[in-house]
């Protein structure tokens, strides 16, 4: 478990502080306020007892969470829930490489080789100032390593901006490129059979011409459809850090360059702890591993106009659990008091993220559709006047 730290951020802003070595204080990015070291460490000795306190309770946390899962591995063994058995906190040699660190702010928990500095958060981007203790953590199964680099990823943000006519001028200049970090997210990969039938409403449209009049005949059917697929590595983020939609949206993932983990693909990125554990996890996994059963029953279905599930009926057939860490690109950034996350797979570069909306530009164009369709619409009661 890595060991809470404490970030110290800026009594006026709440922004981070650094220290600067020419004036030996503290400063702030965000507003320009300065603090002498002394009065910053009085200001949060409150603070750091606070994030003592929290450590102690993880501890005790994930010491029940433990035991929990020995009792959930007992169940897996009757084939009614997930086999996590083997899962493994074993790091063998590899172990006194590695470092961690946890973010105080958004609770991140983050790995890395003894190479590599966490100097900041890369999904809040608050600075994590001391290393936490490695222990305790479940080494993954596999590891998908990077195949875009950070240049790669920059392209792709710039080209994401581009053609958005209501973004914000000032939110794509170059600075905020740089918050880009490279992390290895985790992700539970299930293995196990799905099998069952799935109930469709499916129509036959069919248009046609007689004398004048154009008519449309709309034909209804009730369409079954049962099977059975086995499948591998269905995969749930096993992040919270992370939003669920981003993790869909960026797949999918080629898992024929899957490999049995290792630490040499770790140097120059971070890698996230997972904090949703399997049981957590179990209706996401039940959800997609019936949702691919019953899209590949639709995908039989064919010769309609369209095609609506209406019901289904399926059982799984839960087998092993694998731990796996997928590469991501992370850009996180604050503009205006609010934060942006943006994502990119790390091997495919499928990006996704919010962006803001520039107000003024917005009104910009709606005034500019508005103002032809007042002028016709004037034109048109000058008209009906006469």
């Amino acid at each position: 478990m890595a060991t809470q730290i404490t970030n110290y951020q800026c009594p006026a802003c709440t922004g981070p502080l650094h220290f600067v070595g020419e004036s030996g204080r503290l400063e702030c990015d965000y507003c320009g306020s300065s603090f002498n070291i002394a009065e910053i460490e009085a200001l949060y000795a409150k603070k750091e007892a606070k994030a003592a306190e929290a450590a102690r309770k993880q501890e005790e946390t994930e010491a029940a969470q433990k035991s929990a899962e020995a009792e959930e591995q007992q169940t897996a063994a009757d084939g009614s829930d997930w086999d996590a058995s083997g899962l493994s906190e074993d790091w063998g040699a590899d172990a006194a490489g590695m470092k961690a660190y946890c973010c105080p702010s958004c609770g991140a928990e983050l790995l890395c080789d003894a190479t590599t500095a966490a100097t900041s958060c890369p999904y809040c981007g608050n600075p994590s100032v001391l290393p936490g203790q490695f222990a305790g953590i479940l080494k993954p199964d596999f590891v998908l390593p990077f195949k875009l680099s950070k240049e790669d990823a920059i392209k792709a943000l710039k080209k994401h901006y581009l053609k958005k006519p209501l973004l914000p001028s000032t939110f794509s200049k170059a600075n905020h490129l740089e918050e880009i970090k490279g992390v290895y997210v985790p992700f539970w990969m299930y293995d196990g059979e799905a099998s069952g039938s799935a109930q469709f409403h499916a129509t036959q449209v069919h248009t046609y011409t007689s004398g004048d009049y154009e008519i449309t005949e709309t034909r209804h059917y009730d369409v079954r459809r049962a099977g059975s697929i086995a499948f591998e590595k269905i995969p749930v983020d096993a992040s919270s850090k992370m939003p669920d939609d981003y993790m869909d949206s960026i797949e999918p993932y080629d898992y024929a360059e899957l490999r049995p983990f290792s630490t040499a693909y770790l140097p120059g990125f971070l890698a996230d702890k997972y904090d949703v554990s399997v049981e957590d996890s179990r209706e996401r996994a039940d959800k997609r591993c019936a949702g691919s059963l019953v899209s590949a029953l639709e995908r039989t279905v064919s010769g309609y106009t369209s095609c609506d599930e209406t019901s289904r009926d399926i059982h799984l057939k839960r087998g092993k659990v694998h731990y796996a860490l997928l590469p991501v690109w992370i850009l996180n950034t604050r503009w205006e008091g609010k934060d942006f996350l943006f994502a990119m797979n790390g091997q495919t570069g499928k990006l996704v993220g919010n962006l803001p909306v520039s107000t003024k530009r917005v009104i910009g164009l709606f005034a500019a559709i508005a103002a032809p369709l007042i002028a016709i619409s004037v034109t048109a009661l000058l008209l009906l006047a006469r």
